[in-house]
């Protein structure tokens, strides 16, 4: 039995990756701050075994207790997927030291932990996929959001630096950047008028947001080493093309 270690599965990106790897015969180990009710429900659909793995991925205790509790019932992790994570959009001038610290906690901390934690577990088995769920806000700036684009940079370099040191020991390390996602916490942003669906699908080259499905299809795929057994380090962008397109809105606009 493979089993896979899900953050922030209660909903969104989260919650459709652990749907998908239940489809693909994965035991799920479900984390969230909440029980994630209407997930499992949908993992135990698919006749999929899972486990609740309640706790903040901030803390070492909870990270450790966590770790424990999949070892105990299944004796193996051969997926982590670190999708946990909080937004922020506020000037750059107007963030306090605590909320970049929240961010970085969250969006930083939390992956580097379980990393470490299931990660030595994984380099003990001689096998193992850590995807790291990033953003295309990792491989740019997008402005107003200084701590969220500095966490997202940061989660692509320890990807890679966990890539280096763990490859040639069975442990591969990728990160996949979705653009701009349709899931609660998008919702929210737009109630707050921070931006409009136009904003989006006008830059997207696909003219659409993403979709938490297609998100999860590209961390099932990075998942499953007879697809992606020699993929280790990468960054994959699942944006629609928006980090490739320079075009300027008039211009993108025209070729529709």
């Amino acid at each position: 039995m493979k089993v896979a270690f899900v953050t922030g599965s209660a909903q969104g990106i989260g919650q459709r990756t652990a749907e998908v790897l239940a489809q693909r015969g994965f035991a799920l180990a479900l984390n969230d701050l909440r029980s994630p009710t209407e997930t499992a429900a949908k993992v135990r659909a698919s006749n999929a075994d899972m486990l609740e793995a309640l706790g903040s991925v901030c803390e070492e205790a909870a990270v450790a207790s966590m770790a424990d509790a999949v070892m105990a019932k299944y004796g193996r992790i051969d997926v982590l997927v670190n999708n946990a994570g909080v937004s922020s959009i506020t000037p750059a001038e107007e963030i306090t030291a605590d909320e970049w610290q929240r961010v970085m906690n969250v969006n930083l901390l939390g992956p580097f932990l379980c990393c470490r934690t299931f990660g030595r577990i994984m380099l003990q088995q001689g096998l193992g996929s850590i995807i790291n769920i990033a953003s295309v806000a990792g491989l740019l700036g997008v402005a107003d959001r200084a701590a969220y684009n500095a966490s997202k940079h940061g989660l692509i370099g320890l990807t890679r630096t966990l890539a280096a040191e763990w490859g040639g020991r069975g442990v591969r390390c990728n990160a996949v950047c979705p653009g701009w996602v349709k899931t609660p916490m998008d919702d929210s942003a737009q109630d707050a008028g921070l931006y409009s669906v136009s904003d989006i699908t006008n830059r997207v080259p696909m003219a659409r947001f993403a979709t938490p499905d297609d998100i999860a299809q590209a961390v099932a795929f990075l998942a499953d080493p007879a697809l992606s057994g020699f993929i280790n380090g990468h960054t994959l962008s699942v944006d629609g093309g928006w980090a490739a397109d320079g075009s300027w809105e008039s211009l993108r606009l025209k070729h529709r």
